[in-house]
């Protein structure tokens, strides 16, 4: 049966399941809506013009055009604090226009700027201030991803701020070192946004990281790498609208930090690449050309208790990975790149022909521990992830901002378990993402996680058929959001609410 045959199949079979509904009217209107969309997507299927960045499974995405290295990679500003007393930033939400290619002005979104936006600086313990200011023509909220904060300053779809709103949120750094990141979340409209350019990253230093032998100079062996795949017109705009894909939109052309085909010059030491998957829907998995081996430090949420060595390593979006790879150790300096699993060349190396005096390898980094009492806890919550396009859901339910899914009380660690339901085509993996907190893995199926996630992460990749707990504990009270983090699925509905009281 070929696959197309199975969408149409899964669209008709939902088309039945809606049919048990005691509510006439809801499900009038439900076949409705479902029989136009199972016509939209045989149309789409019969002429090619939807297919083309179809991906049921993700197993079959399109491939990424090779980067030629033409351009110097764009390293984001490091904003600069507007007070000597604490921390205060002003972020902007704008319209941008930028030449990401040669001679053509394309459209963008784009935080204090054209695209993408600037890196924020917290230090653990401080108190920092952010005023917020909406500079678009729509609705959009600025949600702080990963950042252990208050439901209200959170920047959930419950906090949106209108065309010229304004906002100031205030709160203490609580958490340790990380790498984080901040983009829009407004319901509904989170994946265009991202899309058009609403992305920026945050650095989270404390006494640890101060002390630690690595990499540390911004822009020079400590470099900050957005991966954003997308698809560009011929007018080489980013339409959204005409490339949507309900399923998680993915592109055949990779930005990094904003820029086309580029190229990262880089020292004969060891350098830290501090990576983001930023992109809507498309996973990486990122590994050097020539096979050899790089060590992974970090995690979503902090250090890693000693370095990792690698191969590869798998980013699902708005996953986050610090590595270290040791330029003066390679066995080839030549045409060496980042690749992602199909071969595509994500990002090519210029390495200078100059030494560099390399740091020792760091052996401790961190005292991240998994304890007996939270290995033994019992299941207090459970989290079915199900269906694709716009058939998503989590425990059989969409999105309802009126309703809480759970309740949960503040600084009480409960284990979760997320299960990755297979539908008849066999699934796909889901990022799963939880706001305002970080968790710790506990297992993966009963087994322990591997040695490169033993730490904190506030979003897991979850498999077909998978199930995984986890230990998570929330320090502040307010309400936040779950959900998938292929942004269309989010828009779908593949959401629910926690309340922690």
């Amino acid at each position: 049966m070929s696959r197309k045959t199975q969408v149409v199949i899964f669209s008709l079979c939902a088309l039945l399941i809606s049919g048990c509904s005691s509510d006439a009217q809801s499900n009038e209107q439900s076949n409705e809506h479902m029989m136009n969309q199972t016509s939209n997507e045989q149309h789409s299927m019969m002429d090619g013009s939807t297919m083309g960045n179809g991906h049921m499974s993700h197993n079959n995405v399109v491939r990424l055009k090779d980067s030629t290295g033409e351009n110097e990679i764009n390293i984001p500003p490091l904003l600069t604090s507007e007070t000597t007393v604490g921390t205060e930033y002003t972020v902007k939400a704008q319209k941008g226009s930028v030449n990401i290619f040669d001679n053509v002005t394309t459209e963008t979104f784009g935080y204090n700027g054209d695209l993408v936006g600037p890196v924020l600086q917290f230090r653990k313990g401080e108190t920092v201030k952010i005023n917020t200011i909406n500079e678009l023509d729509e609705e959009t909220t600025f949600h702080w991803h990963g950042l252990e904060v208050s439901g209200e300053a959170d920047g959930g779809p419950h906090k949106t701020l209108s065309p010229g709103e304004e906002e100031t949120i205030e709160f203490e750094v609580t958490q340790e070192a990380a790498t984080l990141w901040f983009h829009p979340h407004p319901e509904g409209k989170t994946s265009e946004q991202v899309y058009k350019g609403l992305a920026g990253l945050i650095y989270i230093e404390d006494p640890n990281s101060a002390k630690l032998e690595i990499p540390k100079k911004y822009g020079e062996n400590d470099i900050p790498l957005v991966f954003q795949d997308r698809i560009f017109d011929d007018q080489h705009q980013l339409n959204y609208k005409a490339v949507m894909n309900e399923d998680g939109t993915i592109g055949d052309t990779l930005l990094v930090n904003g820029t086309v085909n580029p190229v990262l010059k880089v020292g004969k030491e060891q350098v830290r690449l501090r990576l983001l998957n930023g992109s809507n829907a498309r996973n990486f998995t990122f590994k050097l050309n020539t096979g050899e081996s790089f060590v992974q430090i970090a995690t979503d949420g902090g250090f890693l208790n000693e370095p990792v060595t690698l191969n590869e390593v798998t980013l699902t979006p708005s996953e986050r990975a610090e590595i270290i790879i040791d330029f003066s150790q390679l066995n080839s300096l030549k045409d060496l790149s980042l690749m992602n699993e199909d071969g595509s060349i994500l990002l090519p190396f210029e390495v200078s022909d100059q030494e560099v005096a390399s740091t020792q390898a760091v052996k401790q980094l961190n005292e991240f521990s998994v304890t007996d009492e939270e290995k033994a806890m019992p299941v207090t919550k459970n989290i079915e992830l199900f269906g694709m396009m716009d058939h998503v859901t989590i425990n059989g339910k969409k999105f309802d901002p009126q309703r809480i899914d759970f309740t949960q009380e503040q600084g009480v660690t409960e284990v979760w378990e997320i299960y990755n339901k297979k539908d008849m085509m066999g699934g796909m993996i889901h990022p799963f993402h939880i706001h305002g907190t970080q968790f710790k893995i506990l297992s993966r199926d009963g087994v322990e996680p591997n040695e490169n996630e033993r730490g904190w992460k506030d979003t897991i990749s979850v498999h077909p058929g998978e199930k995984v707990k986890i230990a998570i504990q929330f320090k502040h009270k307010g309400v936040y959001m779950f959900h998938c983090h292929i942004l269309e699925h989010e828009d779908n509905g593949m959401m629910g609410q926690i309340e922690v009281k």
